[in-house]
């Protein structure tokens, strides 16, 4: 993955660690820390550390709508 251009999808806070372990097994991607700025309620401007998963960029679109509907199916629980 050297070589290619990467993209990061956030991983929402809060996700559990049974979908990243998923994740991590279905699909070819690394997870990564990021910093970000945050700017709602009273984080106005703070940079927390927050974790993606970085891969091609089909893969990473996968992956998001994988956890989208992963986490769905947690909340439905």
């Amino acid at each position: 993955m050297a070589d290619e251009q990467l993209f990061d999808v956030l991983v929402p806070p809060g996700t559990p660690r049974s979908i990243l372990k998923e994740v991590l097994g279905k699909f070819e991607v690394e997870l990564v820390e990021r910093k970000e700025r945050m700017s709602f309620a009273n984080m106005e401007g703070d940079e927390r550390e927050l974790l993606a998963f970085r891969g091609k960029r089909e893969t990473v679109e996968q992956v998001e709508k994988f956890i989208i509907q992963r986490l769905n199916d947690f909340i439905e629980k």
